[in-house]
């Protein structure tokens, strides 16, 4: 059976051949890995020694895991919903049919394949006391502006407006798309019906792009619990806890402190959170999604 199907397949086994070692070796040893490693404490430099779930009891009387898991569900309840709803207003204008549109869309997908490293510097130079953002706020009347990164309540608000503009675009472009699925004739029935435009928007739009509004959905809420290279190019964490996130958290651990073992452990808890959100998410599509 085995030679038959190696006969049969062979020419394609080789071809998946360095797609599935790199699988192998590039992913699931990782993985794999990594759980070993949470179970453990290894600083990288001495044996592996094994403490079975002791990572993981730390976590719950670990102040710094539970601020910066705090400031993600913080950081996902504002980015997400904000960036779907400026996408959706966005994807309408880039829909309009007016001159110009097209260098209109090229010009709002700039910042999502500008590097999030450098998006991070120039924002970081902008929100600097003496920088463009405070000098206009001067110009407008306002006498002491203030110094967004260094503040525990602005710092974090302001990474949010950047992550906001950055990933506007990129769903705005999914979401313009989908507007391209929805039938015509329907606007055509709900305008014989009388509806204005609002109420074509709220029974017709919203309804043919709900499939594509939910991916963005659950792909934004994987992506917000992985932020990371806006948070190190603004604020490195600073000032004190404020902006310090997850995977910035495990960042620290492992390559600054050497905790491998407990970096290991956040990630697998970090994954059982967006895994158990996913679940949610879709379970609760079936209520609100339309196929």
């Amino acid at each position: 059976m085995f030679v038959k199907s190696v006969k049969k397949y062979g020419v394609a086994y080789l071809f998946l051949a360095p797609s599935l070692i790199g699988l192998l070796v590039f992913t699931l040893y990782p993985v794999l890995d990594s759980l070993y490693l949470s179970f453990t404490r290894w600083d990288g430099l001495t044996p592996v020694q094994w403490i079975g779930l002791e990572n993981y009891r730390h976590l719950w009387s670990d102040e710094t895991f539970k601020i910066s898991l705090l400031n993600n569900l913080y950081y996902t309840v504002v980015t997400v919903p904000l960036t779907i709803i400026l996408s959706i207003l966005l994807a309408l204008l880039m829909n309009a049919k007016v001159r110009g549109i097209n260098l209109f869309r090229v010009f709002y997908f700039f910042p999502n394949i500008t590097a999030s490293i450098a998006v991070g510097i120039i924002w970081g130079a902008m929100f600097t006391q003496y920088g463009p953002i405070n000098t206009i706020l001067r110009f407008i009347g306002v006498s002491n502006p203030p110094a967004w990164l260094a503040s525990t309540s602005l710092a974090l608000p302001a990474v949010m407006l950047v992550s906001i503009w950055k990933g506007v675009g990129y769903n705005a472009v999914i979401l313009f798309a989908g507007l391209q699925g929805v039938p015509r004739h329907l606007y055509e029935a709900a305008e014989l019906d009388g509806a204005n435009r609002f109420k074509k928007f709220i029974h017709v739009t919203l309804p043919g792009l709900s499939p594509v509004i939910f991916f963005s959905v659950v792909t934004g809420i994987i992506s917000s619990f992985q932020v990371f290279d806006t948070v190190m190019a603004m604020t490195q964490g600073g000032p004190g806890r404020s902006t310090n996130v997850l995977v910035y958290y495990i960042y620290n651990s492992a390559f600054q402190n050497y905790h491998f073992g407990a970096a290991s452990a956040m990630s697998y808890v970090l994954f059982v959170i967006i895994f158990i959100l996913t679940l949610v998410q879709l379970q609760m599509q079936k209520r609100w999604v339309t196929y």
